[in-house]
């Protein structure tokens, strides 16, 4: 049987607690104990820093049964929030987030709004019947991708963003609407093609390993 490399928290209950920062990271253990004590925390899960150290040892590669324990927990996830990672109709968004038992400098920024396509994109639309709300969501999480995951300069997709601006004659980004969010979204695409060769990745599992991956690679940061 393989080793426990993920534990949950969520509808009240942690696998963990505040006395485990070693195994969980700061802010998983701290989210271990506000669940327990019973504030109301989203449902989630943590991958343990000792994932990180056999990460290293094993040239890069997860262990085995990792994979598997991810899933399960998601759907754990899926199954609180009631919907469904990947799903058009009912799309579950979820956020990566970087830890240890120390601040360690260089360690990745969060990720937000992870499981976003063109397809979910739709689903968050007719949730929220807001198509504006949907693709700011949808740009921002792409560039947060592009930045965090890719390393594209943050500058560059803020340029985009104010060249839309100037063409629109508008000041903020809160005078842009969906249709200029939606287009800004294509063209965030397109950069991060021709900064890294290749297209931003639809499918919400590679984009979930993807940014699992920059946060392992992050320890290693100045």
């Amino acid at each position: 049987m393989a080793a426990k490399y993920v534990y949950f928290f969520g509808r009240g209950k942690a696998e963990g607690n505040a006395k485990m920062k070693d195994l969980l990271g700061g802010k998983g253990a701290g989210l271990a104990e506000m669940t327990n004590i019973g504030i109301p925390v989203p449902p989630g899960f943590t991958i343990t820093t000792e994932v990180c150290k056999l990460y290293y040892e094993n040239n890069k590669r997860y262990p085995e049964g990792l994979k598997e324990q991810v899933e399960e927990n998601l759907r754990k996830v899926e199954q609180i929030m009631g919907a469904k990672f990947g799903d058009p109709e009912n799309p579950l968004l979820v956020s990566v987030r970087s830890g240890a038992p120390i601040s360690m400098p260089g360690m990745m920024d969060t990720i937000l709004n992870l499981g976003l396509n063109d397809e979910t994109v739709q689903g968050l639309i007719k949730k929220s019947n807001n198509p504006r709300f949907a693709y700011d969501a949808y740009r921002r999480f792409v560039q947060m991708f592009g930045n965090v995951v890719l390393g594209i300069p943050h500058s560059k997709f803020e340029e985009l963003i104010d060249q839309k601006k100037e063409e629109k004659g508008v000041r903020f980004d809160t005078d842009l609407d969906a249709e200029d969010w939606k287009d800004l979204v294509g063209k965030f695409k397109k950069l991060i093609k021709d900064e890294t060769g290749r297209d931003f990745p639809e499918d919400p599992q590679e984009q979930l390993w993807m940014a699992i991956n920059a946060v392992f690679e992050s320890w290693n940061n100045e």
